[in-house]
């Protein structure tokens, strides 16, 4: 193991992991800041404080996951010195590391590594860092390089600068005139269109992967992260994109030692994955989850309404498996030529190409965990199979087979880099196009979510609990999500009322229309997000019509198209904003049901709670950066110490009582179902008389509950003994009427 055995005399003793609360840290908003609020996290219940990324990154960063140095935490959160102090409040702290990628250096003095593996080429010990082609190609210049291209002092000698970025010259070349100095480096720059010379986070040439499957280099970059644990600063770790290292299993291997606090890995699971059973960590961070939560809530009656609206708005008859394998197609071209150029190379036969490419769009998840020198497991076997059977229809299928094979029992190197491309083509081909492309109900285009799959019973909703590690992160809002949980809640009552929502989308269109593939997600978003300003909603159209790539990209902009898009964003807005609020209004009735609902049974269901900052009251946020706008905490202060019976006053309530059970129970509490009925899911977490124990009754699908004119008669059955309602104090027992249970809230929370 590198590094050799932990000291585990001087871990914190963290104490077990309750539930989590998730801040972005930010130049603005850091150690300090999250120090201020330990006091009010602890009156809402969270049992541990978990950070974005503390690694210095690029010196203005939002988001932390640009990391630089990995030998210092992040000076403009207040370095180690803050997060020490932090740590001191007494909330043990979970910390968001990032093993995949490093950024490159902006300027010299930031990133000495992969500096050093610039300037001295291949015989460098630095060059171990990363998966390098030598001389390494840099795409990073713009149309203005002859122009901008210079060589001038930097902090150690001369340097090459083309605006912002520095790159090292090699000694004894920095008087050659600038043609000649240009070819003698260990790297080539080159027009920003230009496939890399190095693995990279998914299409991100700024972010350089890093090669910790090297013992040296994974000791080198975990070295200050180790030591924070050891000394009780960190208690807990959460892995960013595990899916891009070469092993991440082996990975995972070296670090649980580690780690003897929780420890999470950010994997995305489609449509019944598990996590590999032989991963030691405690779970993904609950994108299965929310998926899942989210479906709960969906009626499935409404599903051919809505597809059939959407195809009329949009012009979109293709099935969702259709336009993801086109969107997958389209950015392997757009994208990812010189990785599949790559990848046919290192499996030794380049006329294998297209069959790589069709097997790449046709992979169902994000990898099928192979690893070199070892038998495939009965599920990466049957993984490849199904894609090989799908892109057997549509080029060569000898070549398809013969690919196929490689890619599970060929060359090691190809073996991994098919593994590691997998998953770069799924979450640009899926998430970062496709979703934009087919959106019926745009609550179900989440991270790892399926589209086409519309609502889950009570029944699958509790099969899939009962299949959950008990330590899994389970979450509703992330810095990644799509959309906020509470936008999620108004789009699935859409669900239950197909028709008037087709009515009202339809008086919009007629009123302002842009372009048929991107004004139907405009007024799902319009009407989920309301109040919306029109700077916000600007902004997160131009992102969605830049994600679809129907019409314009990030790499292919068209200023007159987004200058349509602006005034699409403002005439939606004055034409129709009274009537998307009248909309929204009927909607919230629901919604706030929804909204409740989902809250309630992500804090209970089995797994680790995790609530991201600021969506303990409702927050109505559309994909980043909107998600990752500053919080008003003292307006949260003041409702968690006041609580009224404004839906936000309602969903802090009911926030801070699941938390506070959730700190009594076991985490791995047993859980069983209760029948409940069409309209409601309940299910049961410990067992009375042997520490604390919980029910938990939410109602769903609420405006079909109406429909039918309420509960009447219904009742439900508690497990025996009496229980005491946390949000109305009243005490039940035995067989009670659900309209006498849920008269106050359209959630119960009992415990024993």
């Amino acid at each position: 193991m590198p590094g050799g055995s932990p000291r585990r005399e001087r871990v914190s003793k963290g104490g077990p992991v309750s539930s989590t609360y998730r801040v972005q840290l930010t130049p603005d908003f850091g150690f300090a800041q999250a120090a201020g609020l330990v006091g009010y996290l602890r009156e809402l219940g969270a049992g541990h404080l978990y950070l974005s990324p503390i690694l210095q990154a690029c010196r203005e960063s939002l988001h932390g996951y640009d990391v630089t140095d990995h030998t210092r935490v992040r000076e403009e959160f207040g370095g180690e010195e803050g997060l020490r102090a932090l740590a001191a409040e007494g909330m043990p702290l979970v910390s968001d590391i990032v093993p995949n990628h490093m950024t490159v250096p902006v300027p010299e003095s930031d990133n000495a590594r992969l500096w050093a593996a610039l300037r001295d080429g291949p015989g460098s010990p630095a060059s171990r860092w990363f998966d390098f082609q030598w001389p390494v190609t840099l795409p990073l210049l713009g149309d203005d390089a002859d122009e901008a291209l210079r060589v001038d002092s930097g902090v150690d000698g001369a340097v090459l600068r083309y605006h912002d970025h520095a790159f090292p010259i090699r000694p004894g070349t920095e008087h050659l005139p600038l043609p000649e100095l240009l070819e003698a480096q260990h790297y080539r720059l080159a027009h920003w269109r230009e496939s890399p010379g190095y693995r990279r986070f998914f299409d991100v040439s700024s972010l350089m992967g890093l090669r910790v499957e090297d013992p040296e280099v994974f000791q080198e970059t975990h070295a200050v992260t180790f030591r924070l644990i050891e000394e009780g600063v960190i208690h807990g770790l959460r892995v960013d994109h595990p899916d891009g290292l070469a092993d991440p299993r082996g990975y995972l291997r070296w670090l649980r030692p580690h780690v003897p606090g929780p420890l999470w890995v950010e994997k995305i699971l489609i449509d019944g994955e598990r996590l590999p059973a032989d991963w030691p960590c405690d779970g993904t961070t609950g994108y299965d989850a929310l998926n899942m939560v989210t479906r709960l809530f969906v009626d499935p009656a409404g599903r051919d309404a809505l597809i059939e609206t959407f195809g009329r708005h949009t012009g979109v008859r293709d099935d969702y498996e259709t336009v993801r394998h086109d969107a997958k197609k389209h950015v392997i071209d757009l994208f990812f030529r010189g990785e599949v150029d790559r990848l046919t190379t290192d499996l030794g036969d380049p006329a294998l190409r297209e069959a790589v490419v069709e097997l790449l769009a046709a992979m169902p998840v994000y990898r099928a965990y192979v690893n070199p020198g070892e038998r495939p497991s009965a599920d990466a076997e049957a993984i490849v199979a199904e894609a090989a059977r799908l892109a057997a229809g549509r080029t060569d299928p000898d070549a398809v087979a013969k690919a196929a094979d490689l890619v599970l029992y060929g060359p090691p190197d190809a073996v991994t880099r098919f593994q590691q491309t997998c998953g770069p083509v799924m979450a640009k081909g899926v998430e970062d196009t496709a979703l934009y492309r087919w959106y019926p109900l745009a609550c179900l285009n989440e991270v790892g979510g399926e589209p086409d799959r519309f609502g889950v019973s009570p029944a699958g909703f509790h099969e899939f609990c009962a299949g959950l590690p008990p330590r899994t992160m389970t979450t509703l809002s992330t810095h990644d999500t799509k959309r906020s949980e509470d936008v999620r809640a108004r789009l699935a009552v859409l669900s239950e009322l197909p028709e008037e929502w087709t009515m009202a989308v339809d008086s919009w269109s007629a009123a302002v229309s842009f372009d048929p593939r991107l004004d139907y997600l405009a007024w799902q978003s319009l009407m989920a997000a309301w109040p919306i300003s029109l700077d916000r909603f600007t902004d997160y159209l131009l992102k969605a019509a830049r994600e679809a790539k129907t019409a314009i990209s990030w790499v292919d902009p068209d200023p007159a198209y987004e200058e349509g898009i602006r005034d699409f964003a403002r005439r939606a807005i004055d034409a129709c904003g009274y009537s998307v609020a009248s909309f929204t209004e009927v909607v919230d009735r629901y919604a706030r049901v929804n909204s409740l609902g989902q809250k309630v049974v992500q804090l209970l269901m089995p797994g680790i709670p995790d609530v991201y900052q600021g969506t303990e009251i409702t927050d109505f946020s559309l994909v980043d950066p909107d998600n990752r706008r500053p919080v008003d905490f003292e307006r949260r202060r003041r409702l968690l110490a006041e609580p009224d019976d404004s839906w936000d006053g309602e969903k802090i309530r009911v926030t801070a009582a699941a938390l506070g059970l959730r700190g009594r129970l076991d985490p791995e509490a047993p859980y069983a179902p209760i029948e409940a009925g069409e309209h409601a899911v309940a299910f049961t977490r410990g067992v009375p008389g042997r520490g604390a124990a919980a029910v938990v009754v939410a109602t769903r699908l609420p405006a079909g509950l109406e429909r039918r004119g309420g509960w009447g008669s219904e009742t439900i059955m508690l497990p025996p003994g009496r229980w005491r309602d946390l949000l109305t104090g009243a005490e039940h027992a035995g067989e009670v009427r659900m309209a006498d249970l849920l008269s106050a809230h359209p959630v119960a929370i009992l415990e024993a």
